[in-house]
Parts: structure tokens; sequence; C-alpha cells
């Protein structure tokens, strides 16, 4: 019985043993089991912020791609006007090389004129001095002829 006794305790002895060693595996993987759940919960955390800050980057980079979407309309938009202007101005640009062309034959003509006006003026005025050196003529017989009455008159009262 004895020997029994000490077998038990003995037996017990080592349960108790194993039952503190398996106690203290139990608390260490309690204790790293608690760390992994502490770490997990940061990665879960820094997963979600990481999250957050991928959909505000994707919230912004969709602004700045309907702000440039946008500007690109407004640009198009721009672009036609300016080409629009553009053909107006070349069109313009000819019809003033055109009209500088038009403008040379009218000088031409003008100057053509201005010769023909010259040489007119020249003529009308020796037709002039002709016609007042005529009418001087004319005014010097009507001055004889008023004498010639005059003159008529005078003799038939005095007769």
């Amino acid at each position: 019985l004895k020997e029994e006794n000490a077998t038990l305790r003995s037996r017990i002895s080592k349960l108790q043993i194993l039952s503190d060693t398996q106690a203290d595996k139990m608390r260490k993987l309690e204790k790293k089991l608690e760390e992994n759940k502490i770490k997990e919960e940061k990665e879960a955390q820094d997963l979600e912020a990481m999250v957050q800050h991928v959909e505000q980057n994707l919230q912004l980079m969709t602004k700045r791609a309907v702000k440039a979407e946008n500007n690109v309309a407004k640009l198009r938009q721009e672009n036609a006007l300016l080409q629009v202007q553009l053909r107006n101005y070349k069109a313009e640009n000819e019809a003033l090389q055109l009209g500088q062309a038009g403008l040379a034959t009218a000088k031409q003509n003008a100057e053509v004129a201005l010769q023909h006006l010259l040489r007119v003026t020249t003529s009308s005025r020796a037709s002039i001095r002709q016609l007042l050196s005529g009418a001087e003529s004319l005014q010097l017989i009507a001055d004889l002829l008023k004498s010639i009455d005059r003159i008529s008159e005078v003799s038939e009262d005095g007769q």
C-alpha cells in the first residue's frame, strides 16, 4: 500500500508537473493568441486606413479626370472657334490681297484719269482765256454799238 501510495504520489507529482507544464504552455499560447489578436486588429486598422486613403485618392483622381475632361471639351470648343477665326482671317487676307491688286488697278486708273483731267484743265484754261478775250471783244463791240446808237440819237435830235 505504501508502495502503491508512493507510486501514486509519484504519478500525481509527474501529473502535476505535466499539468504545470501544460498550464505554462497554455498561458504562453493564450498570450501568443492575444498578441496575434492585437496584431491582427492593428493590421485590420492599417488595412482600413489604407482602403480609406485609396478611396480618397480615387475620389480625387475622379474629380481631376472630370475636370480634365471638361477642360478638354472647352479646349476643343476654343480650338474649333480659333479654326473658324483662322479661316475667316485667311479669307479676309485673300480679299485684302485681291483688294490690293484692285487698289493698284484703281490707282493706275486714277492716275490715267488725273492725266486726262490735267490735259482737260489745261485746254479748258486756254478755252476760258479765249472766251474771256472774246467776251471782252463782244463787250467792246456792244459798247461801240451803244455809242453809235447814242450818236445817231443825238444826230437825229440835232438835225
